[in-house]
């Protein structure tokens, strides 16, 4: 007897009289995922220090106030809890400061009742720099602030990790640049391998020199370290009342040569001002270049660290102010794609310095020292033209109210000052016509302009974007045109004022083939002279 038959296999074929199965339903929908919490890291602990003691500071007048009121009404001292209002809130901003990298992102996450997430792909970072305040030295941490020029000015969208381990924000900045795609340079292996086995050791282009000291007068950092002061020190004064209690009629007048000493006396605090603040600025400057990167560090007091893709470098900036140049020195700026002039202190690479340094780390930040040595071709004669009539206008009115006054007066000295007038904007002239010019070397487009603040700019043809023609109604009557070459790095363009306009086409096609002939009117063919 046969055993009675089973349930048949599942896996098998299906029985002929059974019916056909229904189908399976779908799928429920998975639900989007809410973004991970895991990888967020904190900053470091000492930070604890650091955020309560700056949010006194920044409170300070307001506490002042309290306890000012609090010791004239006699009470209790009950304003003394508002110095735990500023203590309380640093804890809290440590406490709710988070970041992390993951998944090809940097991500900053901030605020307890506001909560404010700041994201950007890695592969858009720029620059990465480390800044270290005194009391951040003290305690062995610093700042890293990651520069991707999609960051705005409002401080709540950028991108700063304030208070990391010095060791541990090298290492995020190696990370971050090597993570970003910083062309040839970096992919190729050899220097641009940040994290391999066989890294090439950091090459020093540059490094401080105390004989640069003698720069810092002919800079504005004297000027504005002065103004500071002497805001500060007017409203010590204007704060104790000191203003009131000063009766200008006690001052003697002082004479000529009073006059003449509080004016050497000014320039020499001036001067004084100008090298103090160099120094503290710039002192231990050291470029290098290691792991397909340009790292630059300056600062006394205030450390700060810049590290700039060579595959970011569009081109160079070589600054030739009139009071610097007179002293033989030069400063060199980068202009890095995505790092507008908001960001110009990520962008120095060597500051007023003498010429040749300036001169020997362009050529060495672009392979070659063609576009910086080139000679340029000048504008013409009507481009000179523009310049000396421009700066006669501009002395005009000095000189005629000069004359009128030595006529109606009798004195001499309104000449003097005439002919002093004419004769520096003559200078002037002359000099924003010797440096007007611009030329097409080994791929780059070299532009140089100005007398005061002149600079030579060097971009390179591949970062052009695009090309604008502008022209006032003077500039169309004497066939000249401002070509701008637009680029997504620096100040966002380069520009040649009063090019010949078939000049500029031609520059612009050569740059860049073919971007500037599609908007040319066609020639119409010479008619045939056959039969």
């Amino acid at each position: 007897m046969s055993d009675p038959p089973g349930p048949p296999d599942p896996s098998g074929p299906p029985h002929p009289s059974a019916a056909p199965a229904a189908p399976a339903p779908p799928d429920p929908p998975v639900p989007p995922t809410a973004p991970s919490d895991q990888g967020w890291q904190r900053l470091d602990a000492r930070m604890l220090l650091v955020h309560p003691v700056r949010e006194l500071v920044r409170f300070l007048p307001v506490l002042v106030g309290l306890l000012i009121a609090g010791s004239a009404s006699g009470g209790p001292p009950w304003q003394l809890l508002g110095v735990a209002v500023p203590i309380v809130y640093g804890i809290f901003r440590y406490l709710t400061t988070r970041f992390r990298v993951a998944d090809g992102r940097v991500e900053l996450s901030r605020g307890l009742l506001s909560r404010r997430v700041t994201s950007t792909p890695v592969a858009r970072v720029r620059t990465v720099d480390l800044t270290a305040s005194l009391i951040h030295r003290l305690l062995g941490l610093t700042t890293l602030r990651i520069g991707t020029g999609l960051a705005s000015s409002d401080d709540g969208e950028s991108l700063d990790l304030d208070g990391l381990p010095v060791g541990r924000a090298h290492a995020l900045r190696a990370q971050l640049l090597r993570a970003a795609p910083v062309g040839p340079a970096a992919t190729a292996g050899g220097d641009g391998d940040a994290g391999g086995p066989h890294a090439a050791a950091p090459t020093t282009l540059a490094t401080f020199d105390l004989r640069w000291l003698r720069f810092a007068p002919f800079t504005a950092t004297g000027a504005v370290v002065v103004a500071a002061t002497v805001g500060a020190l007017s409203q010590v004064l204007d704060s104790l009342d000191l203003w009131e209690r000063l009766d200008v009629g006690d001052l003697a007048v002082p004479s000529f040569l009073g006059i003449a000493l509080l004016v050497v006396g000014a320039l020499v605090v001036l001067a004084a001002a100008s090298v103090l603040g160099y120094l503290v600025t710039n002192g231990g400057y050291r470029l290098t270049r290691a792991a397909g990167a340009w790292h630059v560090r300056r600062g006394l007091l205030t450390t700060r660290e810049t590290s700039i893709d060579e595959g970011r470098l569009a081109g160079v900036a070589l600054g030739e102010p009139l009071a610097l140049r007179l002293a033989g020195g030069r400063h060199l700026q980068a202009i890095v794609t995505g790092v507008d002039r908001s960001e110009s202190g990520s962008s120095t690479l060597v500051p007023p310095a003498d010429a040749g340094v300036a001169t020997r780390v362009a050529g060495e930040l672009l392979g070659s020292a063609v576009p910086v040595d080139a000679r340029l071709v000048g504008h013409g004669p009507r481009a000179a033209r523009r310049r000396w009539t421009r700066a006669l206008l501009g002395a005009l009115p000095v000189v005629v109210a000069a004359v009128v006054l030595a006529v109606a007066t009798g004195w001499w000295w309104p000449v003097v000052v005439a002919v002093t007038a004419l004769a520096a904007t003559a200078a002037l002239a002359a000099d924003r016509v010797a440096g007007l010019g611009h030329v097409l070397a080994e791929g780059y487009v070299v532009v140089r302009s100005g007398s005061l603040t002149r600079r030579r700019e060097v971009l390179g043809a591949e970062h052009v974007i695009g090309w604008n023609l502008r022209d006032t109604w003077f500039q169309r009557r004497a066939g000249l045109t401002t070509l701008v070459a637009t680029t997504a790095g620096g100040g966002g363009s380069v520009t040649a004022p009063d090019v010949p306009e078939p000049t500029a086409v031609a520059l612009a096609d050569d740059a860049v083939p073919g971007l500037v002939e599609q908007f040319l009117e066609p020639v119409a063919p010479r008619p045939s002279l056959s039969a």
